[in-house]
């Protein structure tokens, strides 16, 4: 037992990942069934209709690798998307609901790409524990009531004010079991027929028919766009931090560039003279997370379109100018952006904040391949 560790956002998601590791199956085999489970119990965070990126360590070569299934833009969007008819920006708030802001779903491709190269187990027996506990229902945890209760949109679609909330409109309450046949059977789709049933069948026609029929901000989403999806594996951000290797993922995400950069940021502070969670602890580390996310704002973007400067963002010596923007004690009144390459830019602030979206979750199997996966 204490070769194996999950960590997840919900017991049934861990206990279904932990009995795949048990059943001899890699960190792999169980980041699939984690995920699966996630799509029904956690519906509020991520899914089988989003996107993922994976880090995974391979315990017999040491390599770090770096799976990207983030979801990609329809091909038929420009750069008017999230604007209003005048040319200005459209509220974010607004635009967020029903098929405008939808992408084409990258996990499955992605771990279908990782179980190639990592699985063990059939792909089939690992949807296992998702379609059983589609089927017998589970008991609504008190985070998602209290997400449902607060959500606005859900109840403007038929098929989500049908799912989560009772015949008076209320919530379905703490304990409450839930049941989902026809995620089930979609589950059974995938697991019989590998993941190009989702990418170009009838799951992806059904997709498209309902991203584009949107009652509230119809998308334009293809089945070209879906069928024509593929995941990418990228060289993981890997940098010295004290005495560890700190590796994240590249762009397209921001993460690896934000994590290196706050921890290299304080990597010459006594950080172990200071209590954790003091106010002393918490100033330092949150000023270097506001220099890290006014970079973030300034520079992250897709690499695939737009160039990055990583490196520039994660050298020693940049990070120690930007450490002395820091004052310990006090709070800057606005945390700049950074200069790496010394050319002109348009310099932007943005300070962190927290929404109850996407989740993550970590696995190690007994052969010590580690897997760090956020959807």
């Amino acid at each position: 037992p204490n070769k194996h560790m999950v960590t997840s956002a919900h017991p049934l998601a861990s206990d279904a990942g932990l009995k795949i590791l048990r059943a001899g199956g890699s960190a792999v085999d169980a980041a699939i069934t984690i995920q699966t489970v996630l799509t029904l119990v956690e519906p509020q965070s991520s899914g089988i209709g989003g996107g993922a990126f994976m880090l995974h360590y391979d315990g017999d070569t040491r390599q770090m690798e770096a799976y990207d299934g983030r979801e990609t833009a329809p091909a038929a969007v420009d750069a008017t998307l999230f604007l209003n008819q005048d040319g200005t920006p459209a509220s974010k708030r607004d635009m967020i609901p029903g098929g405008h802001s939808a992408g084409v779903p990258g996990v499955i491709r992605m771990l279908a790409l990782a179980h190639r190269e990592h699985g063990t187990l059939p792909w089939k027996d690992l949807f296992a524990p998702a379609i059983s506990l589609a089927q017998e229902g589970f008991p609504i945890s008190p985070r998602l009531h209290l997400l449902m209760s607060r959500d606005k949109d859900l109840r403007k679609f038929p098929t989500s004010r049908a799912y989560f909330f009772s015949p008076d409109g209320e919530a379905w309450p703490v304990g409450h079991v839930l049941k989902n046949p026809a995620l089930a059977e979609t589950l059974k789709l995938i697991a019989n027929n590998g993941p190009s049933i989702f990418y170009e069948g009838a799951l992806a026609d059904a997709i498209v028919n309902t991203v584009t029929g949107a009652a509230i901000n119809p998308g334009k989403l293809s089945k070209q766009d879906i069928s024509s999806y593929q995941p990418k594996k990228r060289n993981a951000l890997c940098s010295p931090y004290r005495i560890w290797r700190v590796c994240g993922m590249p762009p397209p995400s921001s993460g690896g560039v934000a994590v290196i950069q706050i921890l290299k940021t304080i990597e010459r502070d006594a950080m172990s003279e200071l209590v954790p969670e003091t106010p002393a602890a918490a100033n330092l580390i949150a000023e270097a997370a506001r220099l890290a996310y006014a970079d973030r704002a300034t520079y992250l973007a897709d690499s695939d379109f737009v160039e990055v400067p990583v490196r520039a963002l994660v050298a020693e010596d940049y990070l120690v100018r930007r450490r002395r923007l820091i004052t310990p004690g006090a709070v800057m009144s606005a945390a700049p952006a950074g200069n790496p390459l010394n050319q002109p830019i348009v310099y932007r602030t943005a300070e962190p904040s927290e929404v109850p979206a996407t989740t993550h979750y970590s696995v190690v199997d007994r052969d010590g391949n580690v897997l760090a996966m956020t959807s």
